[in-house]
């Protein structure tokens, strides 16, 4: 494997990601010396970027909870030696975001330690400027930059490179110690306290039970240094302490294991509200009162109603797996707009940004994963402020003798939503994926109880509505994986199956290209 290769294959979208610790089933192929040698390229690319001489550059680095955390953080300070560099460490992502932007640190570049909500042995890196997280084809010239400068400095074995931890660029000047997490809880705490505008301003949430998970990743912090210092009754929250293991549950509200945890919370303390995180602070759900979980469709219209008010009519971009009960209820019962664009937060973010640019107003880019940023918040996401958001209309409404769930009283649900994900077995399985869909296209025109949706941005969507069923399904390409997801919903019970039987000639057509 060449140098160059060792480096690009950590590209993951626009971040970093590898296995820190090798398995029985996977090889390591994130060390510490690729990670200085990325940090160092990371440099290299912001000084080009901002016309800054590497010395005069303002840099922060920060980590998850991940037990690999430490020695790569360590790795990417040594890499950025050459800058001013801050050590921030433990934090959530939305707050290394925040660092660039936030009046008391104004870094000009900002790396994350975290691989999300994956499993223990996996990490990566997230880089961030004062325009937000960097793109794609940033990642790329990183990455290539890190792969010149490890060839520069003599590296000839690959294998040594993922196998030693010598970390021989530089010599590791002294990191200043930045107290970010306590910057980031303190904008935090300001937001509640204007935004409840409370008779007792200090103490906005004074009688409010709130329950909060953190599943043991960084994002702890927001129970007991934003929501206590403010007045809520924090007791019943878990898994707050830092573990990188995750022993309790993957920290993940997409989980249904994750989700059922802090539901059981929730209603063992009779709390008001639950609130829970990723790893790294940069997705969040929430739980009602009553136990209802609100995540993907549920929270993408639960904040809707909450931004109608100052922006009536506002487009929101969400990625393209959401029901058409939801687009219903943000079109017809809210009077704004839906755009449903491709799966990827990225993708979501920077629609939402191309819009306001062409003079069309979006508020809110948010995917059912629960990657949320609004427009007031620079298109950042952050699972704390999703919470923050919602925990101020609550209080507010609250103290009017309201409920919060009925901002969502008119939303309907699926009856049924399965996903079915199929393996493509083919090498080229780009090649055969995209032939896949164009078979799909030709095989639902020949159908008239097949409709395909148009405008539609990723894959095939296809809506059913007669006697039999209503409802529909999407087949995209996955975004980096030789997979391609089948998305199904009905509005009836017994629907997905009968869609299955609809689309089975197809996926029998197909049957030795990709499997179940």
């Amino acid at each position: 494997m060449s140098i160059e290769r060792l480096f690009s294959r950590l590209q993951n979208g626009s971040d970093v990601r590898g296995a820190a610790i090798g398995t029985d089933t996977e090889a390591r192929t994130l060390t510490p010396d690729l990670a200085q040698y990325i940090a160092c390229g990371f440099v290299q690319w912001l000084a080009d970027r901002t016309g800054k001489e590497p010395a005069a550059l303002r840099i922060g680095v920060g980590n998850d909870s991940r037990v690999t955390a430490d020695v790569i953080r360590e790795a990417c300070l040594r890499g950025m030696s050459q800058a001013q560099i801050f050590d921030c460490g433990l934090t959530s992502t939305p707050a290394m975001f925040q660092s660039t932007v936030l009046e008391a640190t104004s870094f000009d570049g900002a790396a994350m330690i975290t691989a999300s909500h994956l499993p223990y042995n996996r990490n990566g890196i997230k880089f961030f400027t004062k325009d937000g997280g960097l793109e794609k084809a940033d990642l790329t010239d990183v990455l290539r930059r890190a792969a010149a400068l490890a060839e520069q400095y003599g590296e000839e074995d690959p294998e040594a490179l993922v196998s030693a931890a010598r970390l021989p660029v530089c010599q590791g000047k002294v990191a200043e110690k930045c107290p970010l997490s306590d910057l980031y809880a303190a904008h935090m705490r300001d937001m509640i306290c204007a935004g409840v505008a409370a008779e007792d301003y200090a103490h906005p949430l004074d009688g409010l039970k709130i329950v909060v998970d953190a599943g043991n990743g960084a994002a702890g912090f927001f129970a007991t240094r934003i929501l206590e210092p403010l007045g809520a009754d924090i007791g019943g929250s878990q898994f707050l302490e830092p573990d990188g293991t995750f022993p309790n549950h993957v920290p993940n509200p997409e989980n249904g294991e994750a989700m059922a945890s802090v539901t059981a919370a929730v209603l063992a303390h009779h709390a008001d509200l639950g609130v829970i995180f990723d790893c790294d602070g940069d997705r969040g759900a929430v739980v009602f009162a009553d136990g209802t979980p609100v995540n993907r469709n549920t929270l993408i219209a639960l904040l809707a109603a909450i931004i109608r008010d100052t922006a009536p009519g506002s487009t929101i971009v969400t990625d393209s797996i959401t029901s058409d009960e939801l687009h219903t209820f943000l079109e017809q019962d809210l009077g704004m707009k839906h755009l449903r664009f491709k799966r990827g937060y990225k993708n979501v973010i920077n629609k939402g940004i191309e819009l306001n640019a062409a003079g069309e107003d979006c508020e809110l880019a948010i995917e059912t994963s629960g990657h949320g940023a609004f427009k007031e918040n620079y298109f950042s996401d952050d699972g704390a402020y999703i919470a923050v958001k919602i925990i101020i209309r609550m209080a507010r409404m609250m103290r009017e003798g309201k409920r919060i769930e009925d901002l969502i009283s008119a939303l309907r649900h699926p009856a049924e939503s399965i996903e079915i994900r199929f393996q493509i077995q083919e090498e080229d399985f780009a090649a055969c994926g995209n032939e896949a869909l164009a078979d799909l296209e030709t095989f639902a025109r020949q159908d008239p109880r097949f409709h395909i949706v148009f405008p539609n941005y990723e894959g095939i969507r296809i809506a059913f509505d007669d006697q039999e069923v209503k409802g529909w399904l999407l087949l995209r390409r996955s975004l980096h994986d030789p997979v391609l997801p089948m998305n199904i919903e009905a509005q009836a019970p017994g629907g997905t199956d009968i869609i299955l039987d609809r689309i089975a000639p197809f996926i029998t057509s197909h049957r030795g290209r990709f499997s179940v």
